[in-house]
C-alpha cells in the first residue's frame, strides 16, 4: 500500500548555540545529509533563522522552523516575534505548544489555539505539541489529557485547516530526563491521537495526519520508534545539536 503520510524529523535547538555554532551545525547537517524522502526541519533560535535558511536554501526536503510566535500580527509586544517577521526570513514551520512554553511561560490551550490560527493565516505550518506530565501518566489519564489539548486548541478548525497541521506527541516525563516512552507506549498514544482525529474529522484525514514523537528520541531508539505504525518521525531536542546524531535519526526509518 502506498504511504499516505510524509516522514519527518524536526530538530528543535531550543536556547542553544550562538550564531557561529548555529552556522556550523547547519552546515554540517547539510553536508552529511543523504538524498531521501524524509522531510528535515531545523528550528534554531530566532537570531539564526535567516542564516540557517540561507544554508538550507535550494535543498528540497530541508526547511526551517521557528520555535514560537506571537498570536497578534504586530504592535506593542516587546520581545515578541510576529508572523510577518518569520515570513520575511523564509520560515515554513512554527513549533507551538511545546511543554516548555506551557510549563515555564504559562501558555494555555486557548492561547496556543490562537497562535495556531495566526500561523495558518500566515501560510505557514504549525507543529502542534501535546503530551502529559508524569502524574497524569501514572494516574492512567494520559489519553484523556492529550485528547483535551487537541479539542481545546485545534478542534474548532475546519477540516481543510486541520489537514495542514503537524502533530507532535511529547510525553513530558521523557523530555530531557533520559527516560523514553517505549515503542509500545509511543504507538499506543499515537494511535489514540489518530483515533481522536478520526472521531472529529473522519477516517481519511486521520490516516493522513502526520504525528511525530518528541520525547528523548536518540539514534539508539529511533529505529524502534519509527517502525511503529502510527509514528511518522520525531521532534528532536538534544540530539539535534550533534550533527552525527541528528543524521543518524533521519536515517532511522524502515525501508518501505
Amino acid at each position: 500500500m502506498q504511504r499516505q503520510r510524509i516522514r519527518m524529523v524536526a530538530g528543535n535547538w531550543k536556547m542553544n548555540t550562538d550564531y557561529e555554532q548555529g552556522r556550523d551545525l547547519a552546515q554540517e547537517v547539510v553536508r552529511k545529509l543523504q538524498p531521501s524522502d524524509v522531510h528535515v526541519v531545523m528550528a534554531p533560535p530566532f537570531t539564526h533563522l535567516k542564516n540557517v535558511g540561507n544554508i538550507t536554501n535550494g535543498i528540497s526536503n530541508v526547511s526551517i522552523a521557528a520555535q514560537n510566535c506571537h498570536e497578534q500580527t504586530a504592535g506593542a509586544y516587546t520581545g515578541e516575534i510576529s508572523i510577518a517577521m518569520l515570513q520575511s526570513v523564509g520560515v515554513k514551520y512554527v513549533i507551538l505548544g511545546h511543554s516548555e512554553r506551557r510549563q515555564y511561560f504559562g501558555e494555555s490551550d486557548e492561547l496556543i489555539g490562537k497562535k495556531v490560527k495566526a500561523v495558518l493565516a500566515g501560510g505557514m505550518v504549525p507543529i502542534f505539541c501535546c503530551g502529559e506530565p508524569l502524574e497524569v501518566r501514572e494516574a492512567g489519564n494520559h489519553e484523556a489529557y492529550v485528547a483535551d489539548q487537541l479539542k481545546n486548541s485545534l478542534f474548532d478548525l475546519s477540516e481543510e485547516d486541520f489537514k495542514k497541521i503537524i502533530l507532535a506527541y511529547e510525553p513530558i516525563w521523557a523530555i530531557g530526563t533520559g527516560k523514553t516512552a517505549s515503542p509500545e507506549q509511543a504507538q499506543e498514544m499515537h494511535k489514540a491521537i489518530r483515533t481522536q482525529v478520526q472521531k472529529k474529522y473522519g477516517e481519511d484525514t486521520s490516516m493522513r495526519q502526520v504525528i511525530l514523537y518528541g520525547g528523548s528520541c536518540k539514534p539508539g531508539n529511533a529505529k524502534e520508534l519509527f517502525a511503529q505504525a502510527d509514528v511518522d518521525g520525531g521532534l528532536i531536542g538534544g540530539a539535534s545539536l550533534k550533527s552525527d546524531d541528528f543524521i543518524a535519526i533521519v536515517e532511522s526509518f524502515p525501508e518501505d
